[in-house]
């Protein structure tokens, strides 16, 4: 079903965080800063298809992946990093056909990002539940790792989920492919350089201690549905999208605030009624200064903003569609951020 109308459906400026908001179209070569009115302010043609998103850097340059051929035959793969200055101009980049999802810059420059290694059938035992005889044409199992890349491209740190991972613990769904273990889709850079990491298959969050390379904390609750995005925020809690797919109930989407501690959510939104929201895939939150809380439907290319009380005080539906393999022509968003206008990268930006 098509929106019923594009762009901004609701602004009210009095609640509203003031920022922009920075978004990139699946399947399409343009990342896109806009204003709250709904107005392109800035626009980076992009040196090739999209991977997943982009983000902004303090320094007012774009980080954003791009897909690249020959990678591993996986959903959310891109294979190359840029940097791009508010000009377009490439400024870095690293190659590695297996990078997909996510990347988070360093304070030192360098950049965390999420990769595939394939582990051989005959040596995949450890991976647990699945669908029998699912393994991906490519000969076994790819796995999740991390890696840190410099400025000048050289891996300097790397953690694999092989050699750290409880296997038994989290087996796959039972109607999951065989294809990867176990899906990550967020490696959120903690101020302190430690890594939360989101396994989507198998309904997970974990904390890598990049020092010790140990797991700090886990957290996994198969309501979530898949969840997407996790991050900490500046109280400590954690902040996730529980996209709320395969539920035995009816399926709905939630934002969920968590204890790490206690574990408990704190907080949450819900559409009014639960099933008004919902994207079983992708689809992101950030949590702004104001208290108010950014939201990415991204299946429906729906950007909205809430109050802590869950009022929606604004939302953009996305125009922008483009043809995305094994989905159609779509207006998906992976993910997007606004950025509030005191924003040192914003600011530098906007400057150009």
């Amino acid at each position: 079903m098509r929106p019923l109308k594009f762009g901004v459906t609701c602004y009210e400026k009095e609640f509203a965080q003031p920022g922009y908001v920075l978004f990139a179209p699946a399947g399409g070569s343009e990342c896109y800063l806009l204003g709250e009115g709904g107005d392109i302010v800035h626009q980076w043609r992009l040196p090739g298809k999209l991977g997943n998103y982009g983000q902004l850097l303090e320094n007012g340059n774009l980080l954003i992946s791009i897909k690249q051929v020959g990678g591993p035959k996986l959903a959310a793969g891109g294979g190359r990093m840029v940097e791009l200055n508010p000009q377009g101009d490439i400024v870095w980049e690293h190659s590695d056909l297996f990078q997909h999802h996510d990347f988070n810059p360093m304070p030192n420059g360098s950049v965390i990002y999420l990769a595939w290694e394939l582990t051989p059938s005959k040596e995949a035992d450890r991976v647990k539940g699945g669908i029998p005889d699912s393994d991906h044409d490519d000969g076994g199992v790819y796995e999740d790792l991390l890696r840190e890349v410099d400025r000048d491209g050289n891996i300097v740190w790397e953690w694999r989920m092989k050699d750290h991972f409880p296997y038994d613990k989290y087996p796959l769904r039972h109607t999951s492919s065989r294809h990867e273990f176990a899906h990550a889709n967020t490696c959120h850079v903690q101020a302190d350089g430690n890594i939360l990491v989101s396994f989507r298959q198998i309904d997970l969050i974990i904390l890598v201690n990049r020092q010790t390379n140990a797991i700090d904390w886990e957290m996994a609750d198969r309501s979530w549905g898949g969840q997407h995005d996790s991050q900490r925020l500046e109280n400590n809690n954690i902040i996730l999208f529980a996209n709320g797919s395969e539920q035995p109930s009816a399926e709905h989407s939630r934002i969920l605030e968590i204890d790490p501690n206690s574990k408990k959510t704190v907080w949450q939104y819900k559409g009014q009624p639960a099933v008004t929201f919902f994207s079983p895939r992708v689809s992101g939150v950030h949590r702004m200064a104001n208290g108010n809380t950014f939201i990415c439907e991204g299946m429906h290319g729906r950007m909205f903003e809430v109050t802590q009380a869950g009022e929606i005080v604004w939302e953009y539906v996305s125009p922008f569609y483009n043809d995305v393999k094994q989905i159609g022509t779509t207006n998906q968003i992976f993910r997007a951020r606004k950025y509030a206008k005191d924003d040192p990268g914003l600011r530098r930006l906007l400057e150009n």
